[in-house]
């Protein structure tokens, strides 16, 4: 069995609206407590970072699933939406919205389209964040496939 460690440092100097810093491998980043939760918003902030990880890691799953079938695309995004509810002063991180975007090379079929959706599904439920995550949030797929035009 491998195990991968990743580490991180973390200081915060100050008090609840202050504005700390991390740093893990190659990422630096300023945090704070965003805006809408009466922060400074300077920096990323928790909420953020974990829509981060699990956007990040479902688009690199799944452009490594459509690598490994062999299925060729044009362009793949993604926009994804977290939703966390503020309830009596509780902070609940609800869920998350992944809308992947695949564009298929102009050649690809309708088998292609179908896989390439059957893909962006299995990725979501394979990957190692959202599977950290599983019963704590909501993940939502919307996925859109289309060919390109030639």
């Amino acid at each position: 069995m491998a195990q991968h460690h990743f580490h991180l440092k973390a200081n915060w100097p100050g008090l609840r609206n202050d504005v700390g810093e991390i740093e893990a491998g190659n990422l630096k980043a300023k945090v704070s407590i965003p805006p809408e939760m009466d922060g400074p918003g300077v920096g990323t902030n928790p909420d953020e970072m974990l829509l981060g990880a699990a956007a990040t890691c479902y688009i690199i799953t799944l452009a490594a699933m459509m690598e490994r079938s062999g299925l060729e695309k044009t362009d793949l995004t993604m926009e994804s939406e977290g939703i966390v509810d503020v309830t009596k002063g509780i902070i609940t991180y609800q869920k998350i919205i992944h809308r992947p975007h695949i564009v298929l090379n102009p050649s690809a079929t309708e088998k292609d389209r179908q896989l390439a959706l059957k893909l962006a599904e299995k990725a979501e439920t394979s990957c190692m964040i959202s599977r950290a995550v599983k019963g704590n949030v909501e993940i939502e797929l919307q996925a859109t496939v289309i060919v390109a035009s030639e």
